[in-house]
């Protein structure tokens, strides 16, 4: 059983930075994906930043060039530096590894924007 773990969630003033880290009890090299979401209250959950076992990544939308996932696959790691944050940003976000047709996640880290 893969288990989750982010980090790094906190209360930044808005233009600042935060970095995510997401700890995974399993070897994600041979995962498919590692993948970052958020949900902010009363909204759905949203895609930030997936990178794929074949080196693809891929964004949402409203990033706009402002995060960077990144995984180090020797420690079982997987970042998401945030810079530029805005109130907007205010979120749970979500780190979840995929293999196959299945998607882990852990139990979400709270990053707040104050403006």
């Amino acid at each position: 059983q893969v288990q989750l773990t982010e980090s790094g969630g906190g209360l930044v003033q808005a233009g600042g930075s935060l970095r995510l880290s997401c700890l995974v009890s399993g070897d994600i090299f041979s995962s498919d994906a590692m993948t970052w979401y958020r949900q902010a209250p009363g909204k759905q959950r949203e895609m930030v930043a997936t990178s794929r076992s074949g080196g693809s990544i891929y964004y949402g939308d409203f990033v706009k060039g402002r995060f960077t996932i990144s995984r180090d696959n020797d420690k079982n790691m997987v970042y998401l530096q945030m810079n530029s944050l805005t109130p907007e940003d205010t979120a749970v976000y979500y780190c979840g590894v995929i293999f196959g047709l299945k998607a882990t996640w852990g139990q979400g880290t709270q990053v707040t924007v104050s403006s």
